[in-house]
């Protein structure tokens, strides 16, 4: 067992309109992303079963051909494997969770979120 607070979790800032805080398991990772309006997260895809939650804000996803507008209280699930892209239509905070963990963020082979 081990006991977080998101206020003691280092904020990792990926560019001048994204920034995250991360809390990683075994088998689970759970991210707070914070994004500034017009902030944009470029189509791409992961092995990661993803729940995606806004907690505050509205981020407009584009996933399997279709547009949709996450505001808060709504989830989300993004299967495997599956192309989606977020831009962010006002300053947001979103809650995800990845099973499994995402490697390419402990390892830096993130570069896409950080252009």
């Amino acid at each position: 067992m081990e006991l977080f607070s998101w206020e003691n979790v280092k904020k990792e800032v990926l560019n001048d309109k994204l920034a995250r805080k991360v809390i990683s398991g075994e088998k689970i990772t759970m991210a707070q992303i914070f994004f500034a309006k017009d902030a944009v997260v470029p189509l791409h895809q992961h092995e990661n079963e993803q729940i995606s939650s806004v907690l505050t804000g509205a981020l407009r996803l584009e996933i399997e051909g279709k547009e949709i507008v996450l505001r808060p209280g709504e989830v989300l699930l993004i299967p495997p494997h599956v192309p989606h892209r977020v831009v962010a239509l006002e300053d947001s905070m979103a809650l995800d969770v990845f099973s499994p963990i995402r490697t390419d963020w402990l390892t830096g082979k993130d570069d896409y979120l950080r252009r």
